[in-house]
């Protein structure tokens, strides 16, 4: 799939607008939907033609892209009574981007092996700027010939390819990877709170922590304390980037995998709890590294 294709997006939120931009940079046709009309206008503004619901979407596109926010979403639009999956033409790639449960993967896996439709799950990483920059790593579950097909487009969006196995494979490691954001940010924070609470400036102990053994992420990247970091949502009131809710989302299926396979998870747990309570107090729509005010009130 080396040159430009006809691709259905579903799905325009922080993340799958600025994806899709990328792909009509890249030169790609694209049919775009999404229920909320603004989305889609600021897709048609880029180039991109609106369809009137998903259905229609897809029924000519060479490439199928969905970005949703949960895995009640994906199932009920590829599996549930519209039976999107029905109106992806045979021989069409689906590439499912939401962040899902690995067995909701595997199902719409399945259901479009049915049709000769060409599948991977394929979460992503790296936020908002990553997804404008088109820097997003790319965490892919299902067959690597397919991979090779999808290949020029998800470079079109993303700077880091990862195969992480067959059908579902993607989500695992995407849950994986999210459960540890989320201990590393309550783990910096929790610190900072604590250097903080007994004198200290919250950018000279970051400084340390950066380049000593406490050094992560969320320290280095995505500094939770307003004021220390530049184009944070800590310096910006929390507002935008990785909401309260979407990481509780998945740190719930994160515990639902760990049930599932026996595994234990006791800081993964934690953190879910955590998350849960400053959602519960107003602060979901937050970025999640809001989490460091929740320690603060504490």
């Amino acid at each position: 799939m080396t040159n430009a294709c006809h691709i259905a997006f579903i799905g325009l939120g922080h993340m799958g607008g600025p994806m899709a931009a990328n792909l009509l940079k890249a030169g790609h046709t694209l049919t775009a939907f999404d229920l909320v009309p603004a989305a889609v206008e600021a897709a048609v503004a880029l180039g991109a033609k609106a369809a009137p619901n998903a259905l229609h979407a897809v029924t000519e596109a060479d490439v199928v892209i969905t970005m949703l926010p949960a895995s009640q979403h994906v199932e009920a639009l590829y599996l549930g009574e519209g039976r999107l999956i029905h109106a992806v033409k045979p021989g069409a790639l689906v590439l499912e981007c939401s962040t899902i449960s690995p067995e909701v993967a595997r199902a719409v896996h399945a259901a479009a092996k049915t049709r000769g439709v060409a599948m991977l799950d394929a979460p992503v990483s790296g936020g908002t700027a990553g997804a404008t920059a088109g820097t997003l790593t790319f965490i892919i579950g299902g067959e690597a010939a397919n991979l090779e097909r999808a290949r020029p487009l998800l470079e079109a969006m993303g700077k880091n390819l990862f195969h992480a196995g067959s059908a579902g494979a993607g989500q695992v490691a995407k849950i994986a990877n999210n459960m540890l954001l989320a201990i590393h940010m309550i783990g910096t924070a929790e610190a900072l709170n604590l250097g903080v609470a007994n004198g200290l400036d919250p950018k000279v102990l970051s400084d340390i922590m950066r380049v000593s053994s406490g050094g992560n992420w969320s320290l280095e990247k995505y500094n939770p304390w307003p004021g220390v970091m530049e184009n944070t949502p800590a310096s910006r009131g929390y507002e935008g980037g990785f909401g309260v809710d979407l990481m509780l989302k998945d740190l719930g299926l994160a515990m639902e995998a760990a049930l599932a396979s026996k595994s234990s998870t006791p800081l993964g747990s934690l953190s879910r709890q955590l998350y849960a309570l400053h959602s519960s107090l107003g602060h979901g729509g937050q970025d999640f590294s809001s989490i460091q005010q929740l320690l603060k009130r504490s």
